[in-house]
């Protein structure tokens, strides 16, 4: 007879102890297995997710420029869009409407006998360009232009529909960028611009929208103000380098069979800066008819654009204290910003004020248009690997020392303003007086170029800081100009205050930063 040997305590340990480990690798096997097909799936998703780019619900067409039907189709850049209703400051600009005629005074003296002495805002955000215009003391109280209409209005149908009823051929269901197309485009262009602003401000019903600077079928950016297209054509015909414009650069070195185009010849990476550059520029009302032109015919510097008006004898208005032909700077973001380091590195526009942001597996252009210095992380720091606070500390020691620049410039404008009025006053010929007013022309154009740029000079500091020096010595050339026939000599100036921040980071102008942990 077989009997079973008990079982010692260590062979039954050992059993339990196989099974609870087969148990525990089953678990972790199932457990793995669940996260693969968990990933799988994720995966799945997010190229599903990035196949989706667009959501066919809307008919997009050239014929559609309601921003809203746009954003039925592309959600992610409409929410953005609309966004730019926010209102928000910033140390030395921002999207607030606040008055500049207030918070710096001397700029009524310096626009004495123009619109801009009656009201001069901050710009706000592209939701309010057509309303804000509208509603400007310079267009109720003064006549105006629909050139206005160029850079604050959605107007390419509104051009297309003038051009067509000015005899262009085509229907508007046809491309912007074929010859009818472009055709229809000009004409309107020329028409609407002699218009009175009351009458073509009544044609457009948008601010600036999708169709703008977007093909409806392909979404490829495109170039449609023909006041940049013909203001390009001038620069790139002209001799001025402008190596962060490789297109032209490429186009000059060719046949120039054709004239450049922007929307044929430019990269995509270019696009990302012309199709800010239509608005954000220097331009002026030619002739009688009032066409919207850009002086880029020498070049884009401050100095060659003011040589062109001296060479068509253009003038703004004539200064009603000192009576000096003189000009008004608009907005030359574009101008300022190919004299700098961004530029020069091929960061365009849309880099710094549109960066991209992620949405699930989608990469879009943040289309809430704003100063970077509300959005420094996905502006900045995808290149510059500092804490946002140095970075910002940078920029705004920048915009301080040339607020600080532009201070002395202005002070010592209205000065010159004083003396040659109060030379005129005692009698000096207007002959005697010549001298003295082109230099109050050089240097409140200097002074001005940068004040109308919204940078506040950190598109280009050293060319900022150069116009500024220029300014005062202009400035202060004229008033020696004066007290020669003269004008008191004056006493001491008024004083700029300093506008220069305290670092916000351990690190200061003088001393290297610390990367970014």
């Amino acid at each position: 007879m077989n009997t079973l040997k008990p079982r010692s305590p260590r062979t039954i340990r050992a059993r339990r102890s196989g099974r609870a480990v087969l148990w525990v690798v089953a678990i972790l096997a199932a457990a793995g297995t669940f996260a693969a097909m968990s990933l799988y799936q994720n995966i799945t998703q997010r190229k599903i997710e990035a196949r989706q780019t667009v959501f066919r619900v809307s008919d997009l067409s050239e014929t559609v420029d309601d921003p809203v039907e746009w954003g039925k189709n592309y959600p992610r850049q409409y929410d953005g869009y609309i966004r730019t209703v926010d209102v928000a400051r910033t140390r030395f600009g921002g999207s607030e409407a606040v008055q500049k005629l207030d918070t710096d005074p001397r700029l009524r003296t310096i626009f004495d006998g123009y619109a801009f002495s009656i009201d001069y805002r901050e710009e706000r955000g592209h939701a309010y360009m057509l309303s804000d215009q509208r509603e400007t003391e310079r267009v109720i109280k003064k006549k105006q232009p629909g050139a206005c209409l160029q850079c604050h209005a959605s107007n390419v149908t509104a051009y297309r529909k003038k051009g067509i009823e000015a005899g262009a051929p085509g229907t508007l269901e046809e491309p912007l960028l074929s010859a009818h197309g472009l055709e229809q485009l000009n004409k309107g262009f020329d028409a609407v611009c002699s218009m009175d602003y009351n009458d073509a401000t009544q044609l457009v019903n948008h601010p600036v929208a999708c169709i703008d600077c977007h093909d409806p079928e392909t979404m490829a950016l495109r170039v449609t103000r023909p006041g940049f297209l013909r203001g390009i054509q001038a620069l790139a015909a002209s001799t001025d380098p402008v190596p962060h414009l490789p297109s032209i650069e490429r186009w000059r070195a060719g046949d120039r069979r054709n004239d450049y185009d922007p929307n044929r010849d430019a990269s995509r990476q270019e696009m990302r800066s012309m199709a800010c550059g239509q608005c954000h520029v220097e331009y002026y009302f030619k002739g009688e008819s009032k066409i919207v032109t850009y002086p880029w015919h020498n070049g884009l510097k401050a100095e060659q654009i003011e040589r062109y008006y001296d060479q068509v004898k253009f003038k703004d208005w004539t200064h009603a204290q000192s009576q000096a032909p003189v000009l008004k700077a608009q907005h030359p973001e574009f101008e300022l910003w190919s004299q700098g380091i961004h530029a020069r590195s091929g960061v365009s526009c849309a880099d710094c004020h549109m960066p991209y942001t992620r949405e699930g597996a989608i990469k879009v252009s943040d289309h809430h248009i704003r100063s970077p210095m509300l959005n420094i992380a996905r502006a900045c720091q995808t290149c510059h690997n500092y804490a946002e606070s140095e970075i910002l500390a940078r920029v705004e020691t920048i915009q301080s020392r040339t607020k600080g620049l532009q201070d002395r410039a202005e002070i010592a404008v209205v000065a010159l303003i004083e003396s040659i009025k109060s030379a005129a006053d005692k009698g000096a010929a207007d002959d005697a007086l010549a001298a003295a007013r082109d230099l109050q022309r050089k240097a409140q154009w200097r002074v001005d170029f940068v004040n109308a740029e919204n940078s506040m000079g950190f598109h280009a500091p050293q060319e900022a800081a150069r116009l500024l020096g220029e300014a005062i010595d202009l400035a202060r050339q004229g008033q020696l100009e004066a007290i020669k026939l003269g004008a008191p000599v004056t006493p001491a100036p008024e004083q700029a205050t300093s506008t220069t921040p305290a670092p916000a980071s351990p690190a200061t102008a003088n001393s290297p930063a610390t990367p970014a942990k």
